[in-house]
């Protein structure tokens, strides 16, 4: 690991140093004047390529770093106004100062061409019109096509890879991270330009103090003042009746902003999601986080494809949101946000498996059969309201939130395996209650700022499983009690946590240092009881299958954050020392285990801007974890009907340490519209206890742990390209990744190691060029190879499996306001000469009613009516085929218009 470490350290070092080079001047008229805004540029002789380039502030000046092979290079100074200038200079460190002529010229007519991509210090802004096709309708259409720019289903933007910290409409935050919404609904014909914010730090009072390595989202609309959203309504044929209704809303004034949004389906959209915090800020905004439950009992799960949502997504939806943002004070600098939302969602899945299990030493290859109907109901509300005051001066957030679950899973198993043939109904009741709330405000003080943060959450967990009949089970060691119609596992977790801390800041000539006091303490109580699994103390079973554990952690910690930031450099780093006091006790068993320990944790981010268009940079970071409640609990408890887990009550508390490194080189060129970035991520996980599942025949496995030293390892590395060819309308990328993991395992009681290795070659590209037609296509290709080194001769294994999927949608435009689309999904799994093919297609007829912008369209999925997914995966203990129940042939009429 040191030496790839060095390795990447040489790279990188090697890189930012090659031939580097800096031109710093001023430029002024001819009365010595200072010229703002005037553009500097540095060329390559005889070529038609930028360099680097630069825009001289409010008092003239200018600094340019580049990187050329040539001795000579062309500088460029233009400014509005003035004769343009251009000189050759020899490629050193040097500054220059120039004095610009004045050019008056008489204009007779005018005619503004807005360019598609243009830069300006860390923001880059984009012409949405420069990138639209004619089908496209929404923020989110337009986006995909944009370079360096992901958009997924969900609505959540990556740039360059990244996910984005921030997404602003008109320089406000109204969604606070849950921006899927208005990503997928915002008519395109509302929005003038998409800006990305790069390095953006929200908090304006650490602006230029704290850097930021993530960049955000701003949406310019074209009024300051605009009432708009987009609707849809649809009706289909079928089994049952299908329906699609969106209803989307918004308004974005100066003072207030709102967005409601109901919508409701079953032809397999998932909706759900969108309002999901995408974006997380600064951890100086406080700690948010998406409520979830602690989902610890499971019924047996079908498989969900590695398709498109909507090929085999059952659902029965309803989702209901609304957002609200208000100035509430003359300054307008605090706002009041609210926010609201409910889902009532059933689905349905089934499927079919067939798992070929590995031998071991004690027990021979296996096979089991499956056949799955799931039931899943999902019934959720979240409110939250958020008080901020964010200016030069002061900063204060308040936000606090409650979510409440109601959610029920079923599951219907026939199962065969060399023991019997089982037939088994199983359901979970799950309700959730949970509450937070954080508080962040920064204060001036004189030349420092005092941080304070504090957080407090409560959630109650409560989890029913029932398995009818009790025979169902056939779990190695164990068996059901008497003639028990039934099994229950019942589990109740009551979780508190508050973490406090607060800090100050100390700003000097680019350097911020933020030492830091906190507290974190976290109490959870588990409680859980498995009934008529067995027949008491005739069984010699005892408390075996009852739990009552009470774990607390609490850590005080004392740190020292390091800032720096210039025009070439950001840095920042965390220099934490943490006294963890983590206690497990357990009075079913008289037993209290402790751990006491005190540990050095510090992480580092440096990047380096070059050359205009290069960023450079390193990360690495050392982090400690004791475990959590889920791996403190010494009794049985059966998380699936499929096996039981426990740790034994001699062991120790869980301790895991993990060392990381990171390198990226990233380029991106607005000016010849190219982006490209190269990552590389290594990582050690040492850990002090390991897993030890011991699986029967039929299947079933009982999971313990061991106290032996074992750990995990991970490298990847990946790289993309993009480019805008504008002379062509056409968007293209290209990328790969290439992931190896290594663990030490058991299973039976014997030792083996096992290595992932994971490729993927993707192709993305779209085009507008021609005015009759727009295509949208991706392709991956992808390769996994899984190999098992052990000294029982069983577990030696090595399989590989190779993946193909593409997705094509075309458009064709005959007459003006019709459209033709055709889209084309691809699926194929090749694994031990096994091979299976998927393929999907839909046809659509759209007619726009251009006076009211309203859709009309038509539209035929899955053609073919392919009816079953097959694929084929290798895991680490066995080979599984899969065959998963899809979503029928279907036709759908709706009609889609915008609100204003």
């Amino acid at each position: 690991m040191k030496n790839k470490i060095s390795l990447f350290l040489m790279v990188f070092f090697s890189i930012i140093a090659f031939s580097q080079k800096t031109i710093s001047g001023k430029i002024t008229d001819e009365d010595g004047i200072a010229i703002p805004s005037a553009s500097v540029t540095v060329e390559e002789p005889g070529k038609d390529a930028i360099l680097a380039y630069g825009i001289t502030n409010s008092k003239g000046e200018y600094k340019i770093t580049f990187t050329s092979a040539e001795s000579f290079v062309d500088l460029k100074v233009k400014a509005f106004n003035q004769k343009p200038l251009t000189k050759q200079i020899s490629n050193i460190d040097q500054t220059m100062t120039f004095q610009l002529q004045s050019e008056a010229t008489e204009i007779k007519e005018v005619q503004l061409k807005t360019k598609m991509i243009t830069a300006r210090g860390d923001t880059i802004a984009y012409d949405l019109k420069a990138f639209d096709s004619k089908n496209d309708r929404t923020l989110a259409d337009v986006m995909k096509k944009i370079p360096g720019i992901e958009v997924n289903a969900d609505g959540s933007i990556l740039y360059q890879g990244n996910a984005i910290n921030k997404f602003y409409v008109n320089g406000k935050d109204l969604m606070e991270g849950g921006y899927g919404t208005i990503n997928n609904s915002l008519p395109k014909d509302a929005v003038q330009k998409v800006e990305v914010l790069e390095n953006h730090q929200p908090v304006k009072m650490l602006q230029g103090k704290i850097p930021s390595d993530a960049a955000a989202i701003n949406i310019k609309l074209k009024n300051s003042v605009t009432m708009t959203g987009r609707g849809e309504v649809g009706t289909g044929f079928g089994d049952p009746w299908l329906w699609n209704v969106k209803l989307t809303p918004m308004f974005f004034g100066q003072k207030s902003q709102w967005v409601v949004n109901y919508k409701t389906n079953n032809v397999g959209e998932q909706v759900e999601n969108e309002g999901n915090i995408l974006g997380f800020g600064s951890r100086y905004e406080g700690r948010r986080v998406n409520a979830s439950q602690n989902d610890w009992l499971n019924v047996e799960n079908a498989m969900s494809p590695n398709l498109p949502v909507r090929r085999y997504l059952f659902n029965n939806v309803h989702y209901l949101s609304a957002n609200y943002l208000t100035n509430i004070d003359a300054k307008k600098e605090w706002e009041l946000k609210a926010s609201a939302n409910y889902t009532n969602n059933a689905v349905e899945r089934e499927a079919y498996s067939q798992t070929d299990f590995f031998a071991t030493s004690d027990i021979p290859a296996s096979r089991v059969t499956t056949n799955i109907l799931n039931n899943f109901y999902t019934d959720k509300v979240k409110g939250e309201l958020i008080f901020t005051k964010n200016a030069k001066k002061g900063f204060f957030k308040n936000t606090t939130s409650f979510s409440q679950f109601w959610n029920a899973d079923r599951a219907v198993v026939d199962r065969t395996d060399p023991i019997a043939n089982r037939n088994g109904s199983q359901a979970i009741e799950s309700p959730t209650s949970s509450f937070q709330n954080s508080l962040s405000t920064i204060i001036p003080w004189k030349e420092k700022m005092v941080n304070v943060l504090s957080f407090v959450s409560y959630q109650n967990d409560s989890q029913k499983l029932d398995i009818t009949p009790a025979t169902y089970l056939n779990i190695p060691g164990f068996n059901p009690g008497g003639a028990a119609e039934s099994v229950r596992q019942n589990l109740q977790l009551k979780t508190f946590e508050a973490n406090h801390s607060a800090n100050i800041g100390f700003s000097t000539k680019g350097w911020t240092f933020t030492p830091e006091l906190g507290f974190n303490y976290k109490m959870t109580n588990l409680r859980s009881a498995l009934t008529n699994y067995q027949d008491g103390e005739a069984f010699g079973y005892g408390f075996d299958f009852d739990n009552d554990l009470k774990y607390t952690t609490a850590t005080p910690y004392a740190s020292v954050g390091i800032n720096f930031k210039s025009d070439s450099w950001m840095l920042y780093a965390n220099v934490p020392v943490n006294s963890n006091i983590i206690q497990a006790e357990d009075p079913l068993r008289n037993v209290s285990k402790s751990v006491n320990k005190v540990t050095f944790e510090p992480n580092l981010f440096a990047q380096y801007s070059f050359a205009s268009f290069f960023k450079a940079s390193l990360n690495g970071n050392i982090s400690n974890n004791f475990g959590e409640v889920n791996t403190a609990y010494s009794g049985y408890l059966m998380t699936s009907p499929s096996g039981l887990n426990a740790m034994a009550a001699e062991n120790p508390i869980p301790e895991n340490n993990t060392k990381s490194a990171g390198a990226r080189l990233e380029y991106r060129n607005p000016l010849n519209n190219l982006f490209f970035n190269v990552n590389y991520r290594l990582s050690d996980n040492r850990r002090n206890l390991i897993s030890s599942p011991t699986r029967n025949a039929a299947g079933y496995t009982v999971i313990e742990y061991l106290e032996q030293e074992n750990n995990t390892t991970n490298s990847g590395y990946s790289a993309e390209i993009g480019k805008y060819f504008p002379k062509f309308k056409t968007n293209a990328s290209v990328s790969y990744s290439n992931n190896t993991s290594t663990q030490d395992a058991y299973l039976n009681s014997d030792e083996y190691k096992s290595k992932n290795n994971s490729q993927s070659v993707g192709v993305k590209f779209n085009n507008t060029y021609f005015s009759w037609m727009s295509i949208d296509y991706t392709l991956n290709f992808s390769r996994t190879n899984q190999k098992n080194t052990s000294f029982v001769s069983q577990l030696n294994s090595e399989n590989s499996r190779s993946g193909f999927n593409h997705n094509l949608a075309a458009f064709f435009y005959p007459l003006e306001n019709h459209t033709l689309g055709f889209s084309w999904d691809q699926v194929n799994t090749n694994a031990a000469s096994q091979k299976y093919n998927n393929g999907f297609y839909d046809l659509s007829y759209q007619f726009t009613w251009s006076k009211k912008k309203i859709d009309f369209e038509l539209k035929w999925m899955n053609i073919a009516n392919k009816k079953v997914f097959e694929t084929y995966d290798i895991n680490t203990t066995n080979i599984t085929y899969t065959r998963v129940l899809l979503r029928p042939s279907q036709v759908m009429f709706t009609v889609k218009f915008n609100f204003k």
